[in-house]
């Protein structure tokens, strides 16, 4: 079968053939045809041979963390899951360490050891090929309703577990506030998707990016009642000046100085949730002292947060059946482009559009 893998000391990224798994029917496997895969940043860095790990023994990384998929075959002791269903495989998985209190709980999004696993990015083989074997519990079932949009689902876990843990955090307040206001970094799909999470929880949103005011992606923000500032007319660090401050500001660009530089825009008490991963370069001068200053004497908080657990899982297919409900025409234009796997090593070197998806089923013609 098909699938789209880099080989990390080969510096090669292309279409190769692997051999199709075979179900072991007697164990809590689960055998799935892949539907749809979406690519993101993360898929082109790895490209990019920036990072991304094989699995042990192994000199090629199949890529693709974004999955849809339907289950063809179970094992004998699988009873939550039968061929036809439409399932999304989560990402990490755990470390082994019985010390490491979060994997030994399910929620190896907080691995304390760092020896997880992470499929298509960290010593496992992702999903962008035509035939995947996981196990029962890595599997998320979805509603037949959202297919056409459930590719989307792994990226808003990422930015429903930033707004469950804002919330929590601002939950410790001894008063409830009556008007909130949210500000999403980027307008990439996590930020795009961001948005549409403060604004289906109540919050006046406004979204900070570097496309122009007359872009497409502009246009989508105010689509969802949202409102966009272009980085081009308006500098972060001036932007509480003329925007006001924000309650929860979701940041989603993973750029160093916007990311110091957004937390002038906090409210006292506010949360500032960092999604993006900064590339390592040379040291830039920040005033340390103020940004330090005003987290203490704000009640200012600061929190980063990676991958998901299966709760936000279950958490992101509930807010994305709202946003269908609340947004349905913005959330299918998120999916710009989808093509066939063969042109997938293309699109991961070539970024075009907002979410590009690779379908299974298709071919090059």
């Amino acid at each position: 079968m098909r699938a789209v893998a880099v080989f990390p000391s080969k510096k090669s990224l292309r279409v190769v053939d692997i051999p199709k798994p075979e179900l072991d029917k007697g164990a809590t496997g689960v055998l799935v045809r892949m539907r749809e895969v979406g690519l993101c940043g993360t898929d082109r860095e790895i490209s990019s041979f920036e990072y991304g790990t094989p699995p042990p023994g192994s000199d090629r990384l199949v890529l693709g963390h974004e999955s849809l998929g339907e289950v063809v075959e179970v094992g004998c002791g699988i009873h939550s899951l039968r061929p036809g269903d439409l399932v999304v495989a989560m990402v990490r998985r755990p470390c082994s360490h019985p010390e490491c209190l979060p994997c030994r709980a399910e929620r190896s999004d907080f691995c304390i050891t760092g020896d997880f696993t992470e499929r298509g990015i960290k010593q496992a083989d992702g999903f962008l090929t035509e035939y995947v074997l996981d196990d029962e519990q890595y599997l998320v079932k979805v509603p037949e309703p959202l297919a056409d949009v459930a590719v989307l689902i792994e990226p808003v876990t990422v930015v429903s577990k930033a707004a469950l843990q804002a919330r929590a955090i601002l939950d410790r307040l001894p008063y409830d506030a009556a008007h909130q206001r949210g500000l999403v970094l980027g307008a990439g799909p996590v930020g795009l998707l961001g948005a549409m999470v403060l604004i289906a929880n109540g919050y006046e949103t406004t979204v900070y990016s570097r496309e122009p005011e007359e872009s497409d992606r502009a246009k989508l923000v105010h689509s969802l009642g949202a409102r966009y500032i272009s980085a081009a007319s308006q500098p972060v660090e001036t932007l509480a000046q003329t925007a006001g401050e924000f309650d929860v500001i979701l940041e989603a660009v993973g750029s160093a100085p916007v990311m110091m530089a957004a937390s002038r825009s906090l409210r006292p008490n506010g949360v500032l949730a960092l999604t993006g991963i900064p590339a390592e370069g040379k040291p830039s001068e920040i005033d340390a002292g103020r940004y330090l200053r005003d987290l203490v004497l704000k009640n200012q908080v600061v929190f980063g947060t990676v991958n998901a657990g299966r709760r936000n899982y279950l958490s992101a297919i509930q807010q994305l059946e709202q946003f269908m409900v609340l947004f349905p025409a913005s959330v299918r234009k998120l999916i710009t482009h989808r093509l066939p796997l063969e042109e997938a090593p293309r699109m991961l070197v070539q970024s075009d559009g907002i979410k590009n998806v690779v379908e299974l089923g298709l071919r090059a013609a």
